[in-house]
């Protein structure tokens, strides 16, 4: 029984390299180049980025039982310290992990504006038609639109700026149903990324576009989630659809 175990353990191991040796469709490589090349720009815009979790038909490749942001997290706990912008090391993830996402470390050199998806929609309007350089933009799954933007740092008074209620940590992100601000200690999942339910996060400005100064959208954005607040209540949405604004 031990031999034939060992044999068939043998074989699969030899099938496993097969499969991993075969050829990928033409379709597959370019692909595959074009979600390199996604993440290289990324990494030559500056900001940092590390391997994700990916989604399993509905479940994360985590395995965690129950787990709460399936496919939108880091693999490795150290991922502050392991996100880079060295492409040599993005490539080998990408090719050694083709099926992973990818998070964006914020607060070294960017920060992220994350609003709920109608408000982001209506604020971009806003902003383009009032000639405001707007950065990157991207689309989370159904609900939710980034905007990346320069980080406001650590300023030296920190009374100058808003509460700390207006940062966003992975961890307090259902806290912040409206505006989040993803700055110090905190991530976004990045483009392209694919979600549970066929669902991805992809690009509606890329990372070409300069990253501008936070304070320049804050308050289209702000403005927008109030709208956005007032048109959930008139149809009688839950709480967890009501913008941060109306909260304080």
């Amino acid at each position: 029984m031990g031999a034939d175990s060992g044999r068939f353990r043998g074989t699969e191991s030899r099938i496993s390299q097969w499969l991993r040796r075969r050829p990928k469709s033409p379709g597959a490589e370019a692909e595959e180049t074009a979600r390199v090349a996604l993440l290289l720009a990324v990494a030559d815009a500056g900001m940092p980025i590390a391997p994700a979790a990916h989604p399993l038909g509905y479940r994360c490749s985590c395995e965690r039982i129950g787990c709460p942001t399936p496919a939108r997290h880091p693999i490795s706990f150290a991922w502050q310290t392991q996100s880079t912008t060295d492409r040599a090391q993005i490539e080998r993830w990408a090719r050694s992990q083709p099926l992973a996402n990818f998070i964006t470390a914020t607060g070294m050199i960017h920060d992220v504006l994350d609003v709920p998806l109608t408000a982001g929609r209506s604020a971009l309007e806003r902003l383009l038609a009032a000639g405001i350089d707007v950065g990157p933009v991207a689309q989370s799954g159904e609900d939710r639109m980034l905007f990346f933007t320069a980080t406001r740092g650590t300023p030296e008074d920190e009374d100058e700026w808003w509460p700390c209620e207006l940062d966003c940590h992975p961890e307090t992100m259902d806290a912040h149903p409206g505006l989040r601000w993803h700055c110090r200690g905190s991530y976004v999942l990045l483009p392209p990324a694919r979600l549970p339910g066929e669902l991805d996060v992809h690009w509606v400005r890329g990372p070409e576009h300069e990253l501008p100064d936070p304070l320049t959208l804050l308050e289209t954005l702000t403005d927008a989630c109030a709208r956005y607040a007032g048109s959930a209540e008139q149809s009688e949405l839950d709480h967890d659809s009501i913008a941060w604004p109306l909260s304080r």
